[in-house]
């Protein structure tokens, strides 16, 4: 079957959305990262902006292998975006026109130090940015110590862009502006510190022009993106009539949030639906404590309940009416208000998002990392709570689902997948809910050791592991309307 390309949009069905124009298209954005999610994600906004501003077109580059690139390079850089929802699309995306492996150094370092690139933006996951655990760059990571000993070609986003905006000052252009999209909170100030400080180790006068002149916006990202599959291949190749090698799928729901840093972006993003907020940490402290404390709580309830996936547990409806509880009792009313963001409508959303059949979310991927994730996803609202007088019971009982669920691993033979496993697999494997309770307590493994000395709290979420372990549904499910 004949490849997508430019030549097959005039036969494409009619129902499926293609690129509006292609022809006069100009490069003013590099990529470093260009997996499924920024194809699913940001390409498509940038797609929309190309509509009416053609300057806007993406430059895709691979730092670590080529296949994505040779694929959509292959394909003219177009690729299917199918929506997964309760009303199903597909959308060609035309976004990328430029398409750079590893092999093409020399060609990014030009397009970084071209002044006609406005915008370097990058989904390169938490780890590619070389960070140490406190936030600052990490000097002692491999591809910073490679990047600093003058190698020619850099192996880190960071080393990368320092030397185009080298290139930059020293042809007395502007500046690009880079903008981190992957989900580090304050990912705009730690990218632009770690620019600085890896500068300063080179040239000190560079690092000062970076910390003055260099505007790096903070930007959370949001949308469930399943991995490309067979499945989905084929789905594609059925619809258009043409083999798409490099397709993508997510949810309809997407949510772009950008830092306002008083400077333009280059493309109007916010015309393309993204929110430009001088707030961008108020938003994801909503996105932490309601989409991801309710995520966590599906996973550990539903799976003790004996569902799946994330869609499954929400066609459960008392655990689907507990989850939409403990968010209207126990966690908004302990969110600051954000201007311009409806958090009621953000509630909704979130529901409908779990509840959609079409994007298979798996509980047990969820539920992994617990240790790691629930003093953020929960214990935030938790210690909120408390500091306000409140016992928030619905946050309290999801809580008690995660102790009995490392108890039923451990008796089950299990393994907790977790950077502490080990220690959780130890401390659950022996002993009644309450004494579990008290052990990760004083062992300080995702429930702070603060609480042993909060009663009503130990209390309460002693009880809740026991009901939760015991499987007495009426005495978890119900705990909300004891909060106060």
């Amino acid at each position: 079957m004949t490849l997508l390309t430019l030549s097959a949009l005039e036969t494409l069905p009619q129902e499926i959305e293609r690129p509006s124009r292609r022809d006069d298209i100009g490069v003013g954005i590099v990529h470093f990262g260009p997996g499924a999610f920024h194809r699913a994600h940001q390409a498509a906004y940038i797609d929309t902006v190309l509509r009416e501003d053609p300057r806007w077109g993406i430059a895709a580059v691979s730092m670590r292998s080529r296949g994505t690139v040779a694929a959509l390079a292959a394909q003219d850089g177009l690729y299917t975006l199918a929506v997964r929802d309760s009303r199903p699309s597909l959308r060609v995306i035309g976004a990328h026109c430029r398409f750079l492996g590893p092999d093409a150094a020399a060609e990014t370092q030009a397009l970084l130090a071209d002044p006609r690139i406005g915008l370097v933006t990058t989904t390169v996951t938490e780890k590619g940015y070389c960070l140490a655990a406190d936030g600052t760059l990490d000097a002692s990571h491999p591809d910073i110590v490679h990047d600093l000993s003058g190698a020619d070609v850099p192996a880190s986003v960071v080393g990368w862009m320092v030397s185009g905006l080298a290139a930059r000052r020293a042809a007395r252009l502007a500046p690009f502006m880079p903008m981190p999209c992957d989900n580090l909170a304050s990912n705009g100030a730690k990218l632009h510190a770690a620019l600085v400080a890896f500068a300063r180790v080179r040239d000190a006068d560079l690092a000062d022009w970076i910390a003055g002149e260099v505007r790096v916006p903070s930007t959370m990202v949001d949308s469930i993106t399943p991995a490309s599959d067979d499945l989905l291949l084929a789905d594609v190749t059925a619809a258009l009539g043409f083999e798409d090698h490099a397709p993508v799928q997510r949810e309809a729901f997407t949510q772009w949030v950008i830092e306002d840093v008083g400077r333009p972006f280059g493309p109007d993003l916010a015309a393309a639906g993204a929110t430009v907020t001088y707030d961008v940490a108020g938003y994801e402290k909503a996105k932490l404590r309601i989409l991801n404390g309710a995520h966590s709580t599906l996973a550990y309830a539903g799976l003790l309940r004996g569902h799946v996936s994330v869609s499954a547990a929400m066609a459960d409806a008392d655990l689907a009416q507990f989850v939409d509880a403990m968010i209207s009792t126990d966690i908004v009313p302990m969110l600051p208000a954000v201007a311009g963001f409806d958090v009621d409508a953000y509630r909704q959303a979130v529901l409908a998002r779990f509840a959609n059949p079409m994007i298979v979310h798996r509980l047990d991927q969820i539920a992994q990392d617990g240790s790691q994730k629930l003093p953020y996803r929960l214990g935030d609202t938790l210690d909120a709570n408390r500091r306000a007088g409140r016992l928030p019971a619905h946050v309290v009982a999801a809580l008690g689902c995660w102790v009995a669920f490392l108890m039923h691993c451990s008796r089950e033979g299990v393994p907790i997948i977790d950077p502490a496993g080990a220690r959780l697999f130890a401390a659950a494997a022996e002993g009644d809910a309450t004494t579990v309770v008290d052990r990760l307590v004083q062992l300080n493994l995702g429930l702070s050791a603060s609480i042993a000395a909060d009663v009503a709290l130990l209390g309460a979420l002693r009880k809740a592991a026991s009901a939760a372990f015991d499987g007495r549904w009426g005495d978890v499910l119900s705990r909300g309307a004891q909060s106060q």
